[in-house]
């Protein structure tokens, strides 16, 4: 679904010059991080529809498509549908695919047309392009692309990293920054429950393998059309526990060219450890560290300095526990405390293998602990630069905790930053973390954005 960022309302206005009139979010950014391509709400702010989902703002790249269809591209373009019938076909395709997308926030945009509300043939070359960067099957998005790139300058070394998770999957697409560190091209998260019923059945569902596979294309398209050259996919708890994982596997190697990387449980620690602490300057936070990464199907707890020293990944995750634990909705107290429990024993371990109390500063990563901070905070929507390592209390964990136990997942849902599908297990999740800082002793937490996922980039990117 793209990210937002609260600069990204000012750029944007600025990029185009008026007050935007719909809801957006960033789906590709140019390298020096402005937008480059924003994916819009399919109703404006007067309630009217405004079928461009995808939506080219970079000035540059305006300009240099605006050259193109001066030259008079749209009319060869539609001269060539007529007599193509295979690029026809696939223009049609994307028509349909572009109404589909479009219609999975407001089911009756499906009929608003295709590519930027087209209905046949084709109109803007802009709209295109945006829908061949957001991952798009879009031929004449592909053909605008070669007549165009590169719009700006590109560092050598482009590379996309998908995060496969129980509960999400997430896309990183950078560059390297020539000090050590990346330049952001595209960061997204998308929750399809590929784990969805893995801890009782041990397979992933068919449902849940397709709706992931859909947006793991898409992200791999969208890594080639912003000229990653590498992309790594590396999956975690629900793949590594999943007896029929070969089918994600093969279509990992269809879709991104490369293998799967099963993660193991310490190498998942090891990085998340890596994306949480490069870089880490915040006025009270000193090594030894402990970070803890609660994911849908496990937990990791690693302590280290410069590097991890001690880890170890568990078997208790949001998804996990409250398949295991909740059937009502509200969760009921008796729910409640058997997950607490449940949670305390695996400390128990945890204690016994990761010298926690040796840490000075605790650093929680993913999105349990960042949508808390989103809610403490009072955000009006999630925004990851007035997260991104601020510090979390824990009496503010265990009052944002408590509130989210007493609503109904539609009530938790409703909320402006909980990401659609994370409703229902954020109340375990929260659960984790609050137990954990009172576990040992930690009255706040470093709340950070970067994890798991980051360290896949920073790994590939190490020379």
């Amino acid at each position: 679904m793209g990210e937002l960022r609260g600069s990204d309302l000012t750029l944007v206005r600025r990029q185009l010059g008026r007050e935007p009139t719909t809801p957006f979010t960033v789906v590709a950014r140019c390298p020096d991080g402005h937008p480059l391509v924003i994916r819009n709400h399919p109703v404006d702010a007067e309630g009217h529809p405004f079928p461009t989902l995808f939506w080219l703002t970079c000035p540059v790249a305006v300009k240099a498509i605006s050259r193109v269809e001066s030259q008079g591209a749209i009319a060869r373009l539609n001269e060539r549908l007529e007599a193509d019938h295979a690029f026809a076909a696939a223009l049609d395709d994307a028509h349909r695919v572009y109404a589909a997308e479009r219609a999975r926030a407001v089911p009756e945009a499906a009929g608003w047309g295709g590519v930027g509300g087209t209905r046949v043939g084709l109109k803007c070359l802009h709209a295109h392009y945006a829908n061949h960067i957001a991952g798009g099957t879009d031929p004449v998005g592909a053909w605008v692309a070669a007549e165009v790139e590169p719009i700006h300058d590109e560092r050598e070394g482009r590379v996309a990293a998908i995060d496969q998770g129980t509960n999400s999957i997430r896309l990183l697409v950078a560059e390297p920054d020539g000090r050590g560190g990346f330049r952001e091209l595209a960061r997204d998260m998308i929750i399809t429950r590929l784990g969805e019923g893995v801890d009782e059945t041990g397979r992933i569902a068919p449902d849940a393998l397709r709706r992931t596979v859909e947006q793991l294309a898409t992200y791999c398209r969208r890594a080639r059309a912003l000229h990653a050259e590498r992309i790594r996919v590396g999956a975690t708890s629900a793949v590594r526990d999943a007896s029929n994982r070969e089918d994600y596997e093969r279509a990992v190697l269809e879709h991104a060219g490369t293998a799967l990387e099963v993660i193991g449980g310490e190498h998942e620690a090891a990085l998340s450890f890596l994306g949480a602490t490069a870089r880490l300057e915040v006025e009270g936070a000193e090594p030894p560290y402990l970070v803890l990464d609660i994911g849908g199907g496990s937990t990791e707890l690693v302590v280290g300095d410069a590097e991890p020293a001690h880890a170890i990944s568990t078997q208790t995750g949001s998804v996990r526990l409250t398949e295991r634990f909740v059937t009502t909705d509200p969760p009921i107290a008796p729910e409640l405390e058997a997950m607490a429990a449940a949670v305390e024993i695996v400390l128990d371990a945890v204690t016994a293998r990761v010298p926690a109390d040796d840490a000075r500063t605790f650093v929680a990563v993913a999105g349990t602990a960042t949508t808390l901070q989103a809610i403490s905070l009072g955000l009006p929507f999630y925004d990851p630069e007035r997260i991104h390592r601020t510090w979390l209390s824990l009496a503010e964990a265990e009052r944002v905790l408590d509130d989210l136990a007493a609503m109904t997942n539609a009530e938790r849902s409703a909320l402006p930053v909980m990401a659609p599908g994370r409703g229902d297990v954020i109340v375990a999740g929260a659960l984790v973390l609050v137990r954990v800082m009172r576990r040992f002793g930690f009255e706040r937490a470093l709340v950070s954005e970067t994890d798991i996922l980051d360290g896949l980039v920073l790994e590939m990117l190490d020379p």
